[in-house]
């Protein structure tokens, strides 16, 4: 478990720059420890973007996982190891290499008052299965069984040694049978079995929330939780010194020092598993051109990406998988070199001049990152311009292919689960941005999908990690080292490499 700390190790320290810091807001000012809300039973949380939906099944996206968190749950959560552990379910069991038991907890209720139970189960997991955003969590489901009132039987259509992973996420949340069966909205009213109630949702704004009192494993400390949305970083930092939020989930990179300067602020930090790259839409002009990704990709100097769009706080990326999942091999991997990405450019026989494209970017760090690329690909040819757009346009322009190439990442905890969202062909328009659609990938992402032995099914994704940065459908920039930043009062806060912050677990020190 990642605990808060005050500042990150001396390595990380060592490989920050001091630009954009501002002088005399060191442990003078900041909150003197108090408790802004007035109340210790008020949190106020600082977030980058808003979330497209409060559905937990019509979006997936991060901003979106975070308010799923306050509202629902699943069979399973992932602990602090990343493992798939029980929630609503009990207990697990295997009952052949097809076929999950699961024994249900007898003590949930759902916002609504009503109790849950297996038929309610079933009903969530079929419901889920008409998302096209949510696909790639419940593909391998086949069917679902009512067995008694505590008791369902998952059947999936080959050996899935995903599945329990796949039943931690947002996609397969439990909601009431009756509201499926009403057509209930669950973006204006999200009524699940989570720690906390919606209360409401100014858009463009905030999010509120309240305690669950019947939450199933206590109510929570914290009573009322609002969600601020503060796009620009600069002004997180502020708000946060000032008093007027208490935690922060996206850290300002170049406000980190002074943060951590400030005794009355505190830190905590992991490294997602997940990998930002330069989406490029691999059924557009010149981005169908593996040659020409290749050029694109070997032009990026990733050190220079880290240092001015996240200063220092992150690690370069190669390959087209993140670093901390099995399976990740540099092989076939681009370094940065100028020359051979001309060479690149000469063998795709398409004049440099001719390549003109706009990159999306939709927050400040990715514009950072991408008036490096712009100058970087300016080198070898290349004109690109940044097009700065909010989120929700973003998502919506990714996901559709209305786009040439855009900033952006994914993140999953899981292999398979990572590739079948990134790079299989099922996943465009929802979470392959890159388009990319190649029956060889896909042949073995589903043959790693259905093999049950850890060494087989390793060797598979490595064959196919070397495949995929050998097409190069995205150029990767990094991996970052994120953080978040609170008020020093505050305790229980913690995080896993998956960004899973538990906010029913944090408290007011006494």
């Amino acid at each position: 478990m990642k605990k808060p700390t005050k500042r990150l190790t001396a390595l990380l320290m060592a490989g920050m720059l001091c630009l954009g810091l501002v002088a005399g807001c060191g442990k003078d000012g900041g909150s003197q420890g108090k408790n802004f809300s007035g109340t210790k039973d008020t949190l106020v949380v600082a977030t980058m973007a808003e979330t497209p939906t409060l559905s937990p099944v019509e979006h997936n996206a991060t901003a979106g996982y975070y308010m799923n968190l306050m509202n629902f749950t699943c069979l399973m959560r992932l602990d602090e190891d990343l493992n798939p552990v029980p929630d609503l379910a009990e207990s697990y069991e295997a009952i052949s290499d097809t076929e999950w038991e699961f024994k249900l907890r007898q003590d949930v209720k759902f916002h609504d008052g009503t109790s849950m139970k297996a038929e309610d189960v079933k009903a969530s997991l079929e419901w889920a299965k008409g998302f096209a955003e949510v696909s790639l969590y419940n593909d391998n489901i086949q069917s679902v069984e009512v067995v008694d009132d505590y008791t369902v039987r998952i059947t999936t259509p080959t050996p899935s040694p995903v599945l329990l992973f796949n039943l931690t996420q947002h996609g397969n949340a439990i909601v009431p049978k009756k509201l499926i069966d009403e057509g209930h909205d669950f973006n204006t009213q999200p009524i699940g079995t989570g720690p906390y109630k919606f209360v409401s949702w100014t858009r463009g704004d905030q999010v509120e929330f309240e305690a669950f009192e019947d939450y199933y494993l206590g109510e929570p400390s914290i009573k009322h939780v609002t969600w601020k949305i503060i796009p620009e970083g600069s002004s997180r930092t502020i708000a946060l010194e000032a008093g007027e939020v208490d935690l922060v989930i996206e850290v300002e990179a170049m406000d980190v020092e002074r943060i951590q300067e400030n005794d009355k602020l505190a830190t905590i930090q992991y490294m997602p598993t997940s990998v930002t790259w330069v989406m490029l839409n691999n059924e557009k002009q010149f981005m169908d051109n593996e040659n020409i990704r290749h050029a694109i990709n070997c032009a990026i100097d990733k050190e220079s990406v880290v240092t001015v769009a996240l200063n220092g706080l992150g690690k370069p990326a190669l390959a087209q998988m993140p670093t901390n999942i099995p399976g990740v091999t540099e092989e076939n991997a681009d370094q940065y070199d100028v020359e051979k990405a001309k060479e690149w450019l000469e063998k795709s026989g398409v004049d440099p001049a001719e390549i003109k494209f706009s990159i999306i970017c939709s927050d400040d760090t990715k514009k950072r990152a991408g008036e490096v690329v712009q100058a970087n690909l300016k080198e070898i040819g290349i004109e690109c311009t940044l097009e700065s757009m909010d989120l929700a346009t973003y998502l919506s322009a990714t996901a559709e292919g209305d786009f040439v190439a855009a900033i952006g990442g994914y993140g999953m905890s899981d292999t398979i689960s990572y590739f079948n969202g990134v790079f299989h062909s099922k996943s465009i328009n929802a979470s392959n941005k890159s388009r990319m659609n190649n029956p060889e990938i896909d042949a073995l992402i589903d043959q790693a999908s259905k093999t049950i032995d850890k060494e087989e099914r390793e060797a598979l994704t490595t064959q196919c990690a070397a495949m995929l940065n050998q097409i190069c459908s995205q150029a990767p920039l990094y991996q970052t080292i994120s953080l978040r930043a609170f008020n020093a009062d505050l305790e229980g806060v913690t995080i896993n490499d998956a960004g899973d912050l538990r906010i029913e677990n944090i408290s007011w020190k006494k």
